[in-house]
């Protein structure tokens, strides 16, 4: 048993100095050594993103449309709660935490390299991606504010923009008959 509280103790040590390592940014940053630290990589295509980040983080902002969240009850464990408006970050604070993880995602539907489920490259080059991002991360800082405000009137607004953000992009490139024609 000591060995395992041992092993959890320093996972937990090394987890948390992880947590607290601030974001690298796009360009290499040279280390002590002189040598450039890698540069950022995708790991998910177009959809992972969307139903990792984009989704759950908006269906918070649209939750809480009808149900204020300071009246969302707390979890029976918030640390482990799935719901993130009952978790021990919970209410208005997930609503804010939402909008600006899907301000930040923004910045991820920009990366060279990543590809849509078909195996089409993600249109980063064509003129109006660039403005369907940008929609996106205005989308999300209105949440933000509206969040901030904790006033469902505001949110209302917020997600009428999030709406409006999601649909211009999907109606021109995720709704497609055929699977193989989406990202063109």
């Amino acid at each position: 048993m000591r060995s395992r509280t041992i092993v959890f103790v320093t996972f937990a040590f090394v987890a948390i100095g992880q947590a607290q390592t601030p974001a690298r940014s796009a360009a290499p940053v040279p280390t002590k050594s002189g040598a450039a630290a890698p540069a950022p990589r995708v790991y998910a295509n177009l959809a992972q993103l969307m139903r990792g980040i984009l989704f759950p983080a908006s269906n918070v902002i649209f939750a809480a449309q009808g149900d204020d969240p300071d009246k969302v009850p707390p979890a029976k464990d918030p640390a482990t709660a799935t719901d993130p408006l009952a978790s021990s970050y919970g209410k208005w604070q997930a609503v804010e935490n939402s909008a600006l993880a899907m301000s930040e995602a923004a910045n991820l539907l920009m990366m060279p390299g990543r590809k849509c489920s078909n195996g089409v490259a993600v249109p980063i080059r064509n003129a109006d991606w660039p403005k369907f991002v940008q929609g996106l991360r205005d989308a999300g800082t209105t949440a933000y504010k509206a969040a901030q405000s904790k006033n469902t009137d505001n949110i209302l607004t917020a997600a009428d923009a999030i709406t409006e953000a999601c649909a211009n992009c999907h109606n021109k490139y995720r709704e497609k008959p055929n699977l193989a024609d989406r990202c063109k």
